[in-house]
C-alpha cells in the first residue's frame, strides 16, 4: 500500500460539532476505499492566503493515510462534492519519507537569511495546483 496525505481545509463558520462530522465523514470515505489511517493533525483555524467562496478564513486538517491506487481517486470524486470543504488536496507520500507537516507557531519569531545565503522558497503543493488549475483555465478561454 502507498501513503498518502489529504489535506482538507474546512469552512470556518462551522461549530466544533459540524467540522468534526466532515473530517470524520474524510476518513470514512478513507476506509470505504480500503484505505488504513494513520495521524490526523488539525492545525486549527487560519487565515486564506485569498477569498474562497466568500470566506477569509478556514480550519485546516492533514490526515495521513495507505491505501491502493484507486483509494485517492475515489476520495477526489467525494470531496469534490461535499459541502464544507473549501480547498482539498490528495498527496502521494514517498516510502521513506519521514518528513512531519507542523503548524506554525505564531510566537517564533521569523529567521531572515543573510545575504550570502541561497535561499530557495517553494511554494506549497496546494497552491501550486491552484495556480495550474487557473492557468489552465486561462489558457482554455483564451483557445476559444
Amino acid at each position: 500500500m502507498k501513503k498518502y496525505e489529504l489535506a482538507l481545509v474546512v469552512s470556518a463558520k462551522l461549530d466544533d460539532e459540524a467540522r468534526a462530522a466532515v473530517v470524520d465523514r474524510a476518513k470514512s470515505y478513507i476506509e470505504r476505499f480500503g484505505g488504513e489511517i494513520g495521524e490526523t493533525e488539525e492545525w486549527g483555524k487560519r487565515k486564506l492566503a485569498y477569498e474562497i467562496q466568500k470566506e477569509r478564513e478556514g480550519f485546516y486538517f492533514f490526515i495521513h493515510f495507505e491505501g491502493e491506487g484507486e483509494c485517492p481517486n475515489e476520495l477526489e470524486k467525494r470531496m469534490r462534492i461535499m459541502d464544507n470543504v473549501l480547498r482539498y488536496l490528495v498527496v502521494a507520500k514517498d516510502e521513506n519519507d519521514t518528513f512531519k507537516v507542523s503548524p506554525d507557531k505564531g510566537n517564533e519569531a521569523p529567521v531572515e537569511a543573510e545575504e550570502d545565503d541561497d535561499v530557495e522558497i517553494e511554494a506549497p503543493a496546494m497552491e501550486e495546483a491552484e495556480d495550474e488549475a487557473e492557468e489552465e483555465a486561462v489558457e482554455e478561454t483564451e483557445a476559444e
